[in-house]
């Protein structure tokens, strides 16, 4: 697969983890019975592996690696801190304000990855 090919592939990747992510908030919220769903369990596991093994195919394609770039570092260091707030958002909160918190804030996170994809700065504000 070439570049571009991959690329398309990891924003596709990005958007499906990004709507299905902000979709478990809202019912986590709203309608908690969906989150028991097997397809609802399992979807975001494969959109992810996706994700990741784009990444890395890109990384490899590009040349570009975490530590070496600052801005691909700064995008791996936040999506470990999405990571766990998803988490906590998600399953680990022991409230309903604790866990809107953590949405809100790996929401945000998660606007400062793609912005910091697109921008290829780790400041880009």
């Amino acid at each position: 697969m070439d570049y571009l090919a991959l690329r398309h592939v990891h924003i596709a990747c990005v958007t499906a983890s990004g709507t299905l992510f902000l979709l478990r908030g809202i019912w986590m919220l709203a309608m908690p019975d969906m989150l028991r769903r097997r397809w609802v369990r399992t979807l975001p596991h494969l959109v992810d592996t996706g994700l990741l093994a784009s990444a890395i195919g890109l990384a490899t394609l590009s040349g570009q690696y975490p530590f070496a770039q600052p801005w691909l570092t700064a995008k791996v260091l936040a999506l470990c801190a999405y990571i766990v707030l998803g988490a906590i958002a998600l399953r680990y909160g022991r409230t309903v304000r604790v866990r809107i918190a953590a949405l809100a804030a790996a929401l945000a996170l998660f606007g400062y990855i793609v912005t910091v994809a697109a921008t290829r700065q780790p400041m880009p504000f």
